[in-house]
């Protein structure tokens, strides 16, 4: 009996068959559901969906992982030959630039706009960390550039967003969920920013964790 009814379970294609309403991927009525309509899946549902594959699944599973460590080991070694060509190419220029009299919005400006050029805030932040390690940036400045860096962000998950013009709804949902990244970013930055120029709180607090 237990067999039989693993065997109705496997074979089944839709939400309206199963006593929990719930959408599994690959269902045959995938796009013609709505969410209103959608039920809850149970954490039996969830823990199948995720756990149990067959040895095919498991391969192509294990060759992802096996790939996105690759990729992701490449990723880091690019950002640090990055960091060091901006040591060497820029690093006087950066440093004449970003001195500890500069304007504190303008460290924040040049933030967003290396950001939005090389549409990447790990890339950006990367190249600043370098910068103060070799000197050629203050830790005042690095400080707003790193908060520049995080609102220039939020140019790429707009871009991002902008792809999905050919279904309506599915623009509408992205363009959603990059306003709210905007948003979170822009409020923290217009919170954490005037309190950092006044009470230079995270100066002080990387002067505590490093006094050298």
């Amino acid at each position: 009996v237990k067999s039989e009814t693993n065997k109705v379970e496997s074979v089944i294609r839709s939400r309206k068959e199963r006593p929990t309403g719930s959408t599994h991927f690959g269902d045959a009525d995938w796009d013609e559901e709505r969410p209103d309509e959608i039920g809850d899946a149970t954490w039996g549902e969830v823990a199948k969906a995720c756990c149990v594959h067959d040895a095919k699944e498991w391969g192509k599973i294990f060759v992802g992982a096996c790939a996105a460590l690759f990729f992701l080991y490449f990723f880091l070694v690019s950002l640090e030959l990055m960091g060091s060509a901006a040591k060497v190419l820029g690093g006087c220029k950066a440093g004449g630039l970003m001195s500890d009299d500069t304007n504190p919005v303008a460290g924040l400006v040049i933030g967003e706009l290396a950001t939005a050029l090389v549409q990447s805030s790990s890339t950006t932040t990367s190249i600043i960390v370098s910068l103060v390690g070799a000197d050629a940036v203050s830790v005042n400045s690095g400080i707003y550039l790193v908060m520049g860096a995080n609102i220039g962000t939020s140019v790429t998950n707009t871009i991002v967003s902008m792809g999905q013009m050919a279904d309506g709804a599915q623009l509408e949902r992205a363009f959603a969920g990059a306003t709210v990244h905007d948003i979170f970013n822009l409020l923290s930055v217009a919170i954490l920013f005037p309190l950092e120029i006044i009470s230079h709180y995270l100066y002080h607090l990387t002067k505590a964790m490093l006094p050298d």
